[in-house]
């Protein structure tokens, strides 16, 4: 099982800097990287307020930013009928699954749109314009600790039933800034 995350943790590596290769052009301004311990990570993980979605910090990094998040859900029971979820206009997440296990659903026919508003914190802070939504026909997978997977901006995305639980880190390629550069969750200030 180590072995398994060991090679997840590299897979994560690959994917975003394959990602952000095209993106990202170094800058003068930018001349060193940007840490997030693991107790950095586990402060905001068990921190007492947060929401299921945790921004962790947003980093400028020259043509685009990047933000870390870590998201727990707990259960959900399977539901028959369209899948619920959101849809983010611009920013890209690749989820890598720390713990836990369930089914994603990403892609299809979306219907019922229901705009977030401009002042929520998922708008302002965790992924830029959404909309929540519903869909028919989108590709469902089971997801467990050590898997990858890349959800590109204005792509429906939501899980159909949870086991128990499931914990994963979102890595946001935020190439059109709309995410505040330097942003540092409290907690962790």
């Amino acid at each position: 099982m180590k072995m398994v995350k060991v090679y997840a943790k590299q897979m994560l590596g690959v994917v975003v800097v394959s990602m952000l290769a095209s993106t990202v052009v170094a800058s003068a301004q930018i001349n060193s990287a940007t840490d997030i311990t693991e107790e950095e990570y586990l402060a905001v993980k068990n921190g007492p307020d947060g929401g299921v979605d945790r921004q962790v910090k947003i980093v400028d990094i020259g043509r685009s930013n990047v933000a870390v998040g870590i998201l727990h859900r707990d259960a959900i029971e399977a539901t028959s009928g369209p899948a619920r979820g959101i849809v983010h206009s611009l920013v890209t997440e690749v989820y890598y699954i720390y713990s836990g296990s369930g089914t994603l659903v990403t892609g299809g026919t979306i219907g019922d749109r229901r705009d977030i508003p401009a002042d929520s914190d998922i708008v302002t802070t965790l992924v830029g314009k959404s909309f929540r939504a519903t869909s028919t026909g989108g590709h469902s997978r089971y997801v467990s600790e050590g898997d990858i997977v890349v959800i590109p901006g204005g792509v429906f995305h939501g899980w159909t039933e949870i086991e128990d639980h499931v914990t994963y880190l979102s890595i946001r390629p935020d190439p059109d800034k709309v995410l505040p550069a330097g942003w540092v969750n409290p907690v962790i200030e």
